[in-house]
């Protein structure tokens, strides 16, 4: 088994406490509702946000994947930081045995904040994960981070 480790920063002018709010503690109710052609529904199969927390995600018609599985590794609200494992699925396309992202926000000088993402790429036997394998994931991520800031944006009461 190796490990591909891929590192991410993106800026956005939502404030870290009101993203983290959006994005982890209200996402798996938000995310389908504003993307709808991309996520179809989040549920938990086990417990609820907290550590060890199991859901699953079906996606939408828009996507190539039917569903993933995700684990809850640790959650800490107060420093805005998440860290989950998708555990099952067919974006693990039977070459990896996991992928953990841990994503934390911080406070940008201009109000916003700043997402930090590490994503850990668990490969299987002697399988070697191609770059454009992990921007095509990049980009999906980068892509609702996107979507649920524009929502925000256009409705600052909502957090």
């Amino acid at each position: 088994m190796g490990v591909f480790t891929y590192e991410s920063v993106v800026i956005t002018a939502i404030p870290p406490a009101k993203m983290f709010k959006a994005c982890i503690l209200d996402g798996d109710t938000l995310i389908p509702k504003i993307g709808p052609q991309a996520f179809k529904s989040v549920k938990y199969i086990e417990g609820n946000v907290e550590a060890g927390s199991i859901k699953k995600v079906t996606f939408g018609e828009g996507s190539q994947f039917k569903y993933m599985k995700q684990k809850v590794e640790a959650i800490d609200k107060e420093n805005f930081v998440y860290i989950y494992s998708v555990v099952e699925g067919d974006a693990l396309m039977n070459k990896l045995e996991k992928i953990t992202y841990e994503t934390k926000l911080e406070a940008s000088p201009n109000g916003g904040a700043v997402c930090r993402t590490t994503s850990k790429y668990y490969t299987i036997g002697d399988f070697e994960l191609k770059e454009e394998g992990i921007k095509a994931g990049k980009y999906k991520a980068l892509g609702t981070f996107k979507v649920i800031e524009a929502y925000m944006l256009e409705n600052p009461n909502a957090y």
